[in-house]
């Protein structure tokens, strides 16, 4: 399974709904799990994004689970596609 590191924004809605957001949380996860997407850890953050996400799954599986995400209004993505120390190893000795 690949891993993302995504960054979130709260939006306008996300901020008023700010109460709401541990709840949202966790049908995040449960909706995630159903399409076969591990959210590894979550962190609420201070500073240029308000949430730090690592997830696990299929490059597909992790694009549709994010799309719906940002579709409900609450939050705005930055998802990067994170690789451990032994996968850079193998893309790094593939270079010619």
């Amino acid at each position: 399974m690949a891993t993302y590191i995504t960054l979130a924004n709260l939006t306008d809605q996300g901020i008023r709904n700010i109460k709401e957001s541990t709840d949202r949380l966790g049908a995040f996860r449960a909706m995630a799990e159903k399409l076969g997407v591990t959210i590894k850890s979550v962190h609420y953050t201070v500073g240029n994004y308000d949430i730090v996400m690592v997830i696990e799954g299929s490059d597909d599986a992790v694009t549709s689970v994010l799309l719906k995400l940002g579709s409900l209004g609450n939050i705005r993505t930055e998802t990067l596609r994170g690789f451990s120390a032994e996968e850079m190893k193998a893309i790094i000795s593939k270079m010619p």
